[in-house]
């Protein structure tokens, strides 16, 4: 919160104004001079103008809380309607949501069924390491895309994109970041990769080696690059058509985001495999060429403030989120790799695919609300207690009822694409309806699950002044792939226990 130095106005319920705040409005910062910081404690501390006392939050808040004279916090509610945050009706929520994530689901049922055919190309029989690095990489979208749809939504909502210059310096510099954060987390999971195969197999060919960091690398610059301008176009046009960008923008990047990275995957890896004998250092250079774009990365992102913080905070959650990813990886190929249990691959995409889309809805629009009604480190009156996961779905508020329709969504919707992978031929077998039942089970746990997770884990981050936009959902993704890797294979070894293989129709 900010005191101006003004004998003339009262006090302020604003935040730290910073260097950010007199690109926007020199005639501000000259009246208001030297800024101080109240504490929440009511301590009052002097605040510089320079652009290190960002937080990860002040860059997100929305314009009017820069410029008042007589804002409160009486008059939130009325901030978050003039910064651009719509007021949803259930019906138009509900219709806002059900579309991207039909599409979101129908991508991960595409992917599924690719993996389903690439898994028998000579480069994955040769190079089993492949499918170590793959769920990583398929994780990214969670730590890079649909992070960035989130920060651009909560940017959207809160007015921070109203002028164009900042518009595009804010677009920019994000995607920049994005880019950056591709590129080192391609190479780490190609090294964790490299290392799991070499625990696993007691050797690694160095060719081997070239041909991961590569593929990796490459796939994942790439579907970055593809997925984050089709973020932005998304999020644009769905504001001017007056929809919430909560509501669709992140399951957006999911329903491309599977399908694109495994497709890039799959016909990079088979690129480089083809021409570790006629060419063995075309490699080497494409891992060069990436790897000399990084300074370009970091000097456009640290232009603006927003993404200048995240250039040295941002990475402890996708890293994090990108070795919980791994050993839910580690499950999939245990599971898989038993004969009993064979099969499980064509559905850990649904099923992960589904409870990431829905969890990071949810994270999205709590973390709009927080930003727009409450100054970093205060949450709401509820969230002060113990946690209790009744008021995840007990209530009236726009949350509450977001998690209900989130919840309700998920059997109609996972019965909707299991009967797509039936109809296009994804799996070895017809489910069963022991199997489809034990399917959809594990499906309403994880989500149910995943809901309480991300209204406890976005209020803590709130409560700690971090960025949920940043920190929730790699975080919450991440622990989706994994509990629903787990479910799903315990389901199928209760099948297997029970005798029911899932074949009741024949292949």
């Amino acid at each position: 919160m900010v005191v101006p130095e003004s004998h003339n106005e009262p006090l302020l319920s604003s935040v730290s104004v910073g260097r950010g705040t007199s690109q926007q409005n020199p005639s501000l910062s000259q009246n208001l001079g030297n800024p101080t910081h109240l504490s929440s404690n009511g301590n009052i501390s002097q605040v510089s103008t320079g652009l290190h006392e960002y937080s990860e939050t002040d860059s997100l808040l929305p314009n009017e809380l820069y410029s008042g004279s007589s804002l409160t916090r009486s008059t939130s509610a009325k901030d978050a309607a003039v910064s651009g945050a719509p007021a949803e009706s259930v019906c138009s929520m509900m219709l806002q949501i059900l579309v991207p994530f039909v599409l979101a689901g129908l991508g991960t049922v595409s992917a599924g069924i690719l993996l389903n055919v690439v898994q028998s190309w000579d480069v994955f029989q040769d190079i089993t390491e492949l499918l170590i690095l793959l769920p990583a990489v398929l994780g990214m979208k969670g730590n890079l895309e649909m992070t960035l749809a989130s920060r651009l939504s909560t940017a959207v909502n809160a007015g921070k994109m109203e002028s164009a210059r900042e518009k595009w310096m804010f677009i920019v510099g994000n995607l920049a970041l994005k880019q950056l954060q591709a590129t080192v987390l391609g190479l780490l999971a190609s090294l964790i990769a490299i290392v799991l195969g070499w625990m696993a197999e007691g050797k690694m060919p160095f060719d081997h080696v070239v041909l991961l960091c590569s593929t990796s690398v490459s796939t994942v610059f790439v579907a970055s690059l593809l997925q984050g301008v089709i973020m932005v176009g998304v999020i644009i046009g769905s504001k001017r058509m007056g929809i919430n960008p909560d509501n669709v923008a992140t399951p957006m990047a999911a329903s491309f985001g599977d399908l694109i990275t495994l497709t890039l995957l799959a016909y990079f890896s088979q690129w480089f495999y083809s021409l570790i004998d006629l060419h063995p250092y075309v490699p080497y250079l494409v891992d060069m060429l990436f790897l000399c774009l990084i300074p370009l990365w970091v000097v456009i992102s640290s232009k603006h403030p927003a993404s200048h913080i995240l250039l040295r905070t941002g990475w402890e959650p996708i890293i994090t989120a990108m070795i919980i990813s791994s050993i839910g990886g580690l499950i999939l190929d245990k599971t898989e790799s038993d004969p009993n249990l064979a099969g499980i691959l064509v559905y850990a995409p649904v099923i992960n695919g589904v409870g990431g889309n829905l969890v990071s809805i949810q994270s999205s629009r709590i973390s709009t609300n927080l930003h727009l009604n409450y100054s970093p480190g205060e949450v709401p009156e509820d969230r002060r207690s113990c946690y209790n996961p009744c008021r995840t779905f007990l209530g009236s508020g726009a949350n509450n009822r977001s998690a209900q329709i989130l919840l309700l969504l998920v059997i109609p919707g996972q019965f909707i694409f299991l009967y797509a992978l039936h109809l296009m031929k994804g799996g070895h077998t017809v489910p069963s309806p022991l199997l489809t039942v034990t399917f959809l089970c594990a499906s309403l746990v994880q989500v149910f699950s995943l809901l309480c997770i991300a209204d406890w884990v976005v209020h803590g981050l709130w409560r700690r002044c971090k960025d949920p936009d940043t920190y929730s959902i790699p975080y919450l993704t991440a622990l989706g792939d994994l509990l629903g890797t787990a479910l799903l294979a315990l389901a199928f070894f209760v099948l297997w226990c029970i005798g029911d293989s899932g074949d009741i129709y024949g292949h």
